[in-house]
Parts: structure tokens; C-alpha cells; sequence
């Protein structure tokens, strides 16, 4: 149904994995030991990345993630909200 929307009101609609968004850092790509893993993890709502420092929010980084999926571009350069 949302596709049909979208293509009537002429707006590109993508579908994309969502795995492992959560877990992977929107600033520089990796998927270190130190993001939320398994139902674990559901709980832990911010994340520091051991590769590069940055912090996150869980469902913004995932959030961040999926829009690089959709646009197919590299995770690195995303600019923080």
C-alpha cells in the first residue's frame, strides 16, 4: 500500500534490510563489541562505538543507518542530529 502512495504521488519508495542498524555505527560503519547485541540489548538505549567514540542513541542510529541504506551511500559523513 505504500508503494502504490508513493508512486501515485510521485515519491521514490525503496525497501531495505534493516539488520544489524542498530548495532552498526552511523559514523564510521563498523559494528564494534560494544553496541547492543540480542535481546540483551533491546534494554541498552545509548552506546558509546569502542572504533571511533561516537555516541548513540539507538533508535537515532538506526534511524541514520536506513537512510544511508536508502540513499546507497556510505555510513561515514552522516552529519549528527
Amino acid at each position: 500500500m505504500l508503494e502504490y502512495k508513493c508512486d501515485h504521488a510521485g515519491i521514490v519508495f525503496k525497501e531495505v534490510n534493516e539488520a544489524y542498524t542498530t548495532q552498526t555505527c552511523s559514523n564510521c560503519g563498523s559494528r564494534p563489541d560494544s553496541s547492543p547485541k540480542g535481546l540483551a540489548g533491546l534494554g541498552i538505549r545509548e552506546w558509546t562505538c569502542s572504533a571511533c567514540g561516537a555516541t548513540h542513541d539507538r533508535d537515532v542510529n538506526a534511524a541514520k543507518n536506513l537512510l544511508t541504506l536508502g540513499h546507497e551511500r556510505p555510513a561515514e559523513g552522516i552529519p549528527a542530529l
